[in-house]
């Protein structure tokens, strides 16, 4: 749990693994989400590079150190970690089960409410739930990172028409029974920032286990040539 990102890809999601060295991540469709080492060095950081590509992105749980020079740092924010702790969890006769022929939708809903990363491919990371009202997709949840033992909670997101209905807390408890049903526990990240949410997912059961923290780093257009030497050499 305390690399969720390299547990989730030696473990349940190791069939999306990419690696290269001691650097592993997800495709670029399904998750922007990597794994570097604890002590990354400058050949962890070529690897990085090498499987991202001139431009490319890449997401980093836990670690807050520094990016080398000239790499692009897109994000940056402190985080929490909260685990179940007494969740109600239950399912609900509402929810819908959302797959790939949801995508678009799903894409949409993101889009307008921002929860968080959600790409093309990142419905196949686990189980996806969602509410329709007259056809519409107004509220879904789902699983993200899925360290041994322990499933992520992501994507709780609600159009901002149908908010304060407690359609968020619903698809939370649905999708955590999903994860016990499979022997598994449920977990959630969430900015620090985001007290709201925070507060909602305490007051369904969830504690704090550890504060963690959340950067982006893009990699740079071209290369320096020692960079360059590090990757093909």
């Amino acid at each position: 749990m305390d690399e969720p990102v390299r547990s989730a890809l030696t473990g349940p999601h190791a069939h999306f693994a990419e690696r290269r060295g001691r650097l592993l991540r997800y495709p670029t469709e399904v998750s922007l989400w990597a794994a570097l080492p604890e002590d990354p060095g400058a050949r962890d950081w070529a690897d990085a590079a090498a499987l991202a590509g001139p431009g490319g992105s890449l997401g980093l749980v836990g670690f807050d150190g520094p990016a080398p020079d000239g790499w692009e740092v897109t994000f940056r924010a402190g985080g929490v970690q909260l685990v179940d702790a007494g969740v109600a969890a239950v399912p609900d006769p509402e929810t819908v089960h959302l797959g790939p022929a949801d995508v678009p939708e799903m894409l949409d809903l993101v889009e307008r409410t921002q929860p968080g990363p959600f790409l093309s491919r990142t419905v196949e990371m686990g189980t996806y739930l969602g509410i329709r009202r007259e056809g519409a997709l107004v509220a879904m949840a789902g699983e993200r990172m899925r360290p041994t033992g322990w499933s992520e909670i992501s994507a709780v997101c609600t159009a901002p028409e149908f908010r304060g209905q407690g359609l968020a807390a619903r698809l939370v408890l649905a999708v955590a029974h999903e994860i016990r049903a499979r022997g598994e526990t449920p977990f959630l990240h969430a900015a620090a920032s985001n007290t709201n949410a925070i507060r909602l997912y305490e007051s369904l059961g969830f504690r704090l286990r550890k504060e963690t923290a959340f950067l982006a780093v893009r990699v740079p257009e071209v290369l320096e040539r020692e960079h360059r030497h590090a990757v093909t050499g």
